[in-house]
């Protein structure tokens, strides 16, 4: 008699999660709203405007008029294959940045968290941070399992920020796409269900404005937070 092959471990009762809602996630330095052309383009194309080097490694922009990014948004929040958030920054009193979700798989119980581009005032701040803190933790409790991270493989920052947000090195897919007429070859990371509440605690820490000196300095850094949640770091950018 043949012995029977492993297979993976038993999922009792699963149920497939929810496709994005459009709620909106409130936190104590951001609020992220569905993307809309009209009420937040021409505020984002102010924030992103005097510096051209925030779509380097995005598949499209740079943007040289506000009705060509208007255009843009339109466009691309038509698109049901992700759902894209605005972030307001209170501290900035003006939104800052946007971020989406794509790759969404509701019968695997796995979503991305992409296109992030942070305008220069946001990048490097608790707001950044907590935009980041509120997707997962919409898309965990929500019921997925695995939560992705992708980049182009020469994107040093973006490699730096999916290990210090607690996501896990997955690897390289080398020659994985062509965008703007060059290869790129994509990394990926990811965190899952079980690494959840640890990955939580972590950015309860650091969010916490205790957790910050009088003139802002952070007082524990997120990356030793996260490092012993998760399993594998990136071996040619671990922080």
């Amino acid at each position: 008699m043949r012995e029977p092959r492993p297979v993976g471990f038993a999922v009792p009762d699963w149920q497939a999660p929810p496709y994005p809602d459009g709620a909106v996630l409130e936190g104590r330095y951001v609020r992220l709203e569905p993307l809309n052309a009209e009420a937040h383009a021409a505020l984002l194309y102010r924030a992103y405007q005097s510096d051209d080097w925030v779509w380097d490694y995005m598949p499209y922009g740079p943007f040289h008029s506000a009705a060509q990014y208007h255009r843009w948004v339109r466009e691309t929040v038509a698109n049901p294959d992700h759902f894209f958030y605005a972030i307001y920054s209170k501290g900035a009193r003006t939104f800052t940045g946007v971020a989406s979700y794509l790759r969404i798989a509701p019968e695997a119980g796995s979503i991305e968290v992409g296109n992030i581009n942070f305008a220069p005032i946001m990048q490097g701040t608790p707001a950044a941070t907590e935009a980041m803190y509120l997707m997962m933790q919409w898309a965990f409790e929500a019921g997925y399992r695995r939560y992705e991270w992708k980049c182009d493989a020469l994107n040093a920052p973006s490699r730096r920020a999916a290990q210090r947000l607690g996501l896990s090195y997955e690897g390289i897919f080398r020659q994985a796409l062509v965008y703007k007429g060059r290869n790129r070859d994509t990394a990926w990371f990811a965190a899952i269900d079980r690494e959840w509440p640890a990955l939580k605690a972590a950015y309860d820490v650091w969010l916490d404005p205790q957790n910050f000196t009088p003139d802002g300095q952070q007082k524990e850094r997120l990356s030793d937070l996260t490092r012993l949640v998760r399993p594998a770091s990136d071996p040619l950018q671990a922080p």
